[in-house]
């Protein structure tokens, strides 16, 4: 019984001492503790799909290329010019992220798609299958109110997307979509 349980132990920290291993890779790899987050809309399709994992990188360690920058550049990410990022609308942290392309960036002042002056200096985003930029379509609710989405501010965007990775992030959808279910009921 004793070997049983010292074979064991030994089992239980082996399994510890490499997961640890596996998040200081993948930290010291994406400078996040977070790999990933699952797209939940159709929004950027055909290039993202609903139920991909889209595997990620801290912002801080790499330059946002919008789609302006892109065509000049010949840079590309997921099939388009520019970078897709990860973002919290208007910076709240109780909303969805928003997975979609920077696609220009704008000083406070300046006109934006819709000929709205922007609040504040930012990214403007648009997802690759809607038909207009976020900051003209999109909002958030905060209480009973409806916010429209300004420019992102580069301290809103969580991470720069880098890999699509088809189906895993359907787990993640599933779980979600349980424990809103539950809160629901209480």
């Amino acid at each position: 019984m004793k070997e049983a349980l010292i074979e064991t132990g030994k089992n239980v920290l082996e399994a510890i001492i490499i997961v640890a291993l596996i998040i200081f890779v993948v930290y010291a790899a994406t400078g996040m503790w977070r790999i990933g987050f699952a797209v939940e809309s159709g929004s950027m399709e055909p290039n993202m799909q609903i139920g991909d994992l889209i595997l990620v990188q801290s912002p801080a360690r790499t330059k946002i290329i919008t789609y302006e920058e892109g065509k000049a550049l010949d840079h590309k990410s997921f099939g388009k010019y520019g970078d897709v990022i990860i973002y919290r609308p208007n910076g709240f942290t109780s909303t969805t992220p928003i997975i979609h392309r920077a696609m220009g960036w704008v000083e406070e002042g300046e006109t934006m798609p819709g000929g709205i002056h922007a609040p504040h200096e930012g990214y403007i985003t648009k997802g690759d299958h809607n038909p207009s930029y976020d900051q003209q379509s999109l909002g958030v609710t905060v209480g009973q109110k409806k916010v429209a989405v300004g420019p992102v501010k580069p301290k809103w965007v969580i991470a720069v997307a880098k890999v699509r990775v088809p189906y895993l992030g359907y787990p993640s959808l599933i779980l979600k979509d349980i424990t809103q279910k539950i809160k629901d009921v209480f």
